[in-house]
């Protein structure tokens, strides 16, 4: 692999004033070892001596414990024989703590300062002071109880990207309640799918909500999943979009809530309970996420307390270098783990920016205005969104005053090198780009940046802290500089803690453990260069396989998708069952007005020989409307290539999981033609 230009380098004096800095010298300080003035040496002892740098975090941190640990991990790394068993690693046993408790220590900020700033197309923007966050959990804390929510209830919430939700979510926790959402925009067969799995006792559901200048009413969807969830006995309605009944036109709006529904007001009244914090073990389930569900039922993955909280002080701080007079923004709905992610922000002292809203309305320069708007500090977005930018000619800093901006964050699918040029030419030359990966198993990422590294245009920085991530060959065995499976050999704190309604583990042990026993199956392709950093080339379930040429998704659509006509595209590879060469089958959404002809298949078709190889034209391409993705903007190979072989489309894909569910009908099609033909 040859080396991508430097966009972006450290100041000099980045120890000095990086948290991380303040990291390593309070490690030297108070464990009296020298743990090295570069990343690297500091990531060798972090995986190398991972109950020492655990350790260290925690005291780093001041976690607020009521039940000291008794050690650190209870099946400690032996380096002689080869590491701590996974599944099944306890770390920190005996530790009783509170994730809400910590969220809501807000270090640096005082009663006055803000914490939650809210914007949102539905209603004006709200501002949420330390103190009135506070106060809002406490209540709602009240109001919970009321309900009889106790320790282990699942609580969820049918709700956007608002205060709201995440008051809910800290109160809940704060209780030892089980928190679950879903975004609005699932569809009824989605949310069933997922709550059924864990029979929540309360329901906050929000009647509907704005998305650019189209109200969508939810009353409906809620009467639905209210009928299909036997365990609820108590449903909040929150009126989010009734109340801007002035702003819109209603009256094609179903009746209101049930009688006997609860208001969100009358949830979270005025109450002299005082905000409590239920003690819990260090792998108390504090949340359950789910996959996307494309494929299959979702899977319930339950994480604990003490992990995300160790886990997220990690990222936020060591990595993001977040902290006081920070104001953190990351583009997601309550459907995908970066909200989550986004939430644990206070509990580093940064305050946190919401959006709920179409982030292309009025265009796409939408939320580059919100990041002057808000003085963000910290822009987390998606890599399709970055792409789509660049593709749209938008150019943010002509758009918005972003001088206070000094990180972008990238994530949800890999960014090849023209959208870290793109950032550098259009956003800012001084930012420091975080390209992540890692995944709603862990809750986190575990590839990304460090303030001490350098940006490498098309690279992934480094592994993170604690992180011990691999590339291995087919034989398992650890490679470097050549595409392997990414795996990762030694446990994690955020590793969850099981799935719902799994007590055998058998369910989880599957999903990672099975094609290298005991060691972490991610299910991407990875590349590890020899100074560190990362390159993801897409997921190993969807590679390009032709004549024993293997490339991942993301490089051909970077080639693709750097045409003009293209807006998007997808591609396949059809095994032959007797080891032919199989077929490659590329589908293209082009421009608005354009059509598919010769003339285009040829320029594809020389741009692909010419980047990448002559084994990756395609056999045939063929013009789309859309491209089929999950809510969080994921390209879904895997149900096209199972379409296109002969799989039902209810059995290929959950449409409830899917952004656009009627893309699958031309796949369909196209497969109904290839049966009749073939």
């Amino acid at each position: 692999m040859t080396a991508g230009e430097v966009l972006w380098t450290p100041p000099a004096d980045i120890l000095d004033r990086s948290r991380v800095g303040d990291f390593v010298r309070f490690v030297e300080r108070t464990r009296g070892i020298t743990v090295g003035r570069d990343y690297a040496t500091l990531w060798r002892w972090s995986v190398g001596d991972i109950s020492a740098f655990w350790a260290a975090v925690w005291d780093y941190f001041e976690v607020i414990a009521h039940t000291q640990p008794a050690q650190t991990l209870a099946d400690p790394i032996d380096p002689h024989a080869g590491g701590a068993a996974m599944p099944g690693a306890r770390w920190f046993p005996g530790a009783t703590l509170n994730y809400a408790e910590h969220v809501l220590r807000m270090p640096g900020l005082a009663a006055d300062h803000p914490v939650v700033l809210a914007y949102s197309q539905t209603r004006a923007p709200t501002t949420l002071t330390a103190a009135d966050l506070r106060e809002q959990v406490r209540r709602v804390r009240a109001g919970l109880r009321r309900l009889g929510v106790g320790r282990g209830d699942r609580v969820a919430a049918y709700a956007p990207n608002i205060p709201e939700t995440f008051i809910l979510m800290l109160a809940a926790a704060s209780l030892g309640a089980v928190f679950t959402s879903c975004a609005p925009e699932f569809g009824t067969r989605s949310v069933v799918d997922r709550w059924r799995q864990v029979e929540p006792k309360v329901l906050v559901a929000v009647d509907g909500y704005t998305y650019g200048d189209k109200p969508v009413e939810r009353a409906g969807e809620v009467a639905d999943i209210r009928a299909a969830l036997p365990s609820l006995a108590h449903v909040v309605t929150l009126s989010y979009l009734r109340d801007l009944s002035y702003l819109h036109d209603l009256s094609y709006l179903r009746d209101g809530p049930p009688a006997d529904d609860l208001a969100w007001s009358e949830l979270a009244a005025e109450t002299d309970a005082p905000l409590e914090f239920d003690a819990v073990p260090f792998d108390h389930p504090l949340y359950v996420l789910y996959s996307s569900g494309t494929t299959g039922l979702p899977k319930p993955i339950v994480h604990g307390h003490g992990g995300i909280l160790l886990e997220h002080l990690k990222m936020l701080a060591l990595h993001s270098d977040l902290g006081p007079g920070d104001r953190f923004f990351w583009f997601s709905t309550t459907g995908w783990m970066m909200w989550n992610f986004l939430v644990s922000a206070p509990a580093v002292g940064s305050a946190i920016v919401m959006f709920d809203g179409n982030p292309a309305a009025p265009d796409l320069g939408e939320l580059w205005r919100l990041a002057e708007t808000a003085g963000i500090t910290y822009f987390g977005t998606s890599a399709p969104f970055l792409l789509a930018c660049r593709k749209a000619g938008i150019v943010p800093r002509e758009l918005a005053d972003l001088s206070r901006l000094r990180a972008v964050g990238s994530t949800g699918a890999p960014l090849p090198p023209e959208g870290f040029r793109w950032v550098y030419e259009a956003v800012s030359d001084a930012v420091q780009l975080q390209s992540i990966s890692g995944g709603t198993d862990m809750c986190t990422g575990f590839v990304g940046a460090s303030p001490l590294l350098p940006v490498y245009e098309g690279e992934i920085a480094c592994r993170c802290l604690g992180a011990k991530v691999e590339a291995f060959d087919q034989a398992g065995k650890p490679v470097i500089g050549e595409v392997g499976e990414l795996v990762i050999t030694a446990p994690m704190p955020s590793m969850p803690v099981g799935f719902w309604n799994d007590p055998d583990g058998s369910r989880y042990r599957e999903a990672y453990f099975d094609v290298f026993p005991g060691v972490w199956r991610h299910g991407d392709w990875i590349t590890i260069t020899e100074r560190g950093s990362c390159v993801i080339t897409g997921r190993s379930d969807a590679t390009l396989n032709r004549g024993g040429v293997r490339l991942g998704t993301s490089e051909f659509y970077s080639v693709v998708e750097g045409l003009d006509e293209v807006v998007d595209s997808v591609v396949v590879h059809l095994e032959d069952p007797d080891g032919g060469a199989g077929e490659l089958l590329l589908f293209v959404v082009l421009a608005d007005g354009l059509t598919l002809d010769d003339e285009l298949r040829a320029r594809i078709a020389r741009e692909l020989r010419t980047n990448l190889s002559p084994r990756h034209i395609p056999d045939e391409i063929y013009q789309v409307w859309a491209v089929p993705r999950t809510l969080s903007a994921k390209k879904l190979e895997v149900p096209v290539k199972r379409i296109l072989t002969g799989t039902p489309v209810e059995a290929a894909a959950a449409k409830g999981a899917l952004a656009n569910p009627e893309s699958l009908a031309a796949f369909e099609e196209l497969a109904r033609q290839r049966a009749v033909t073939s």
